[in-house]
């Protein structure tokens, strides 16, 4: 593939060569330029040689594992957009995966057009050097206020009182500003798919979010509704330390 009409580099990193063998060629379909490595010490050296625009990195890996990877990258002040390929559906585990520096994760099995939407919302939402949105203590839109490490949420200094379920969901809308979510997203993401609850409780939380903000469902400042295909959150969101 001619890497100059390539939308963007991606570095795939897996062992599973049955998974990379599959993927890569898709990706390049879908038309980035791919580059392949097998565990985490070849993925560091592959990012210090190509500087790829994404990676794409599998956790549980020989010689030197995806969250260990992440780590090191974080740490040397690399902020390259990260997506982790996980198998682990509990949100807690996956909120760690957030907090170690990851942009975004996604769940095995998965499908590849999935993955490729995940990409494209990344690379739109990333700045270059920059830390990613989940990376960052506090997210900021206009007057809201998100403390993630707190779980309080402020409208102009001014502590709202919401569930913890409703500041999780503000919290996941707001680390993908812009991108649309389903329900279905929302309540894996939130719940986990082995929590007993169905999508009407993420529309009970949006409900919740959209009383305690003032924010309108006609002219929303923060959470738009797409009918049919889930909610959005239109407000530009800023990192804070």
């Amino acid at each position: 593939m001619d890497e100059r009409k390539a939308e963007c580099r991606i570095l795939l990193v897996d062992d599973d060569q049955a998974i990379t063998g599959h993927l890569a060629p898709f990706l390049e379909r879908a038309g980035f330029a791919v580059a392949v490595a097998g565990d985490g010490e070849a993925a560091l050296q592959r990012i210090a040689e190509l500087t790829p625009d994404l990676v794409v990195l599998d956790v549980l890996m020989p010689r030197l594992d995806g969250r260990e990877a992440l780590r090191r990258l974080r740490r040397a002040g690399n902020w390259t957009p990260v997506i982790l390929l996980t198998q682990v559906g509990a949100p807690v585990e996956r909120a760690l995966a957030l907090e170690e520096g990851a942009d975004d994760y996604l769940n095995k099995p998965f499908e590849p057009y999935e993955l490729v939407a995940r990409i494209r919302a990344v690379l739109r939402r990333s700045r270059a050097g920059a830390p990613s949105l989940a990376g960052a203590r506090r997210l900021s839109s206009g007057a809201l206020e998100l403390d993630r490490q707190a779980r309080r949420v402020l409208v102009a200094g001014q502590e709202m009182a919401l569930t913890a379920k409703a500041v999780a969901v503000l919290e996941y809308l707001m680390l993908h500003p812009d991108e649309v979510l389903s329900r279905e997203r929302l309540l894996d993401a939130v719940w986990g798919w082995d929590y007993p609850a169905a999508t009407r409780a993420v529309d009970t939380r949006i409900a919740e979010l959209r009383r305690v903000l003032h924010d309108a469902a006609e002219a929303p400042q923060y959470i738009e509704t797409l009918i049919g295909q889930g909610y959005r959150f239109v407000g530009r969101v800023g990192a804070g330390t």
